[in-house]
């Protein structure tokens, strides 16, 4: 590990098992270029999905990281990493969407063992919803253990935070439902008090850097940073932006067809506690 000192982080919600409150899915043009591509830079391999041939899952040893779609060029459909929140009813969810002023794209629809929605929150970024209709029989990730977490970069975090408050029932008291704190400058989001999420204000909507706009950035830890950054680079990757955050560095990559992703030596969404 570079940077940090993994135990002094706070562990993060794992995204998979029955009771994740969120998935990660590549959006993509070329399935067997994707899977080459982070297979060397990430370490993971790769199992047919049940959506048919250009769907397939990634997999750290057993646990299921995410999920890569290949769709034609032809449709216009953007390249990109996506999170999909978790939802008891995603015709209500979609509905709220709505509602709020974001935007519906494709759904819902039925895709394997639930239905889907595709998004975007009033200020762009864009986001999926996933209600489960059959049993999970994928394994949790180790408890002190997770394959990636979220940060919203947006307009306002406070009024984002209102928004999927709204739709995804955050800090509702129901059961199971995450909560929401403001903590400095930014909203972190917990699940059964794991950090799941970080949302931060400053995007700006009509910039022509698609990493300046509002969205959502899913974030990988690694080990070796450096060296995952270097791989990258090798297999067609690009070096896109690096941070300094509490405990350690974001960089932001660009993978050969174009989509933004985020590997990260900190452990967890909020990093390690001061001191």
């Amino acid at each position: 590990m570079t940077g940090s000192e993994p135990r002094t982080a706070p562990s993060a919600a794992p995204l998979t098992g029955p009771a994740a409150p969120c998935w990660v899915t590549l959006m993509t043009r070329d399935l067997k270029a994707a899977q080459r591509f982070y297979a060397e830079v990430l370490g993971w391999s790769f199992r047919p999905g049940r959506l048919g041939a250009e769907f397939s899952v990634a997999r750290r040893g057993e646990v299921p990281v995410a999920g890569i779609f290949a769709v034609s060029s032809a449709y216009q459909v953007v390249v990109a990493w996506t999170p999909y929140f978790s939802v008891s009813d995603a015709d209500r969810a979609a509905a709220r969407v709505r509602e709020r002023s974001g935007t519906v794209a494709v759904g819902p629809l039925t895709l394997g063992k639930g239905r889907g929605v595709l998004a975007s929150d009033r200020d762009g970024a864009a986001f999926g919803l996933w209600e489960r209709t059959e049993p999970s029989a994928s394994p949790p990730a180790p408890d002190d253990h997770a394959h990636a977490w979220l940060r919203l970069r947006t307009r306002d975090a406070f009024d984002a935070a209102i928004f999927y408050g709204e739709v995804l029932d955050w800090a509702s008291g129901l059961p199971g439902a995450c909560d929401v704190a403001y903590e400095g400058d930014e909203v972190i989001v917990r699940c059964e008090g794991h950090p799941l999420a970080r949302i931060s204000s400053g995007a700006v909507e009509a910039a022509v850097d698609p990493v300046v706009r509002p969205r959502w950035q899913v974030q990988f830890p690694v080990e070796d940073l450096a060296g995952t950054v270097a791989a990258a680079e090798r297999h067609g990757g690009a070096h896109v932006e690096e941070l300094s955050v509490l405990g350690g560095k974001e960089v932001t990559l660009r993978d050969p067809d174009g989509a933004l992703f985020t590997v990260t030596d900190v452990r967890g969404p909020v990093g390690p506690p001061a001191g």
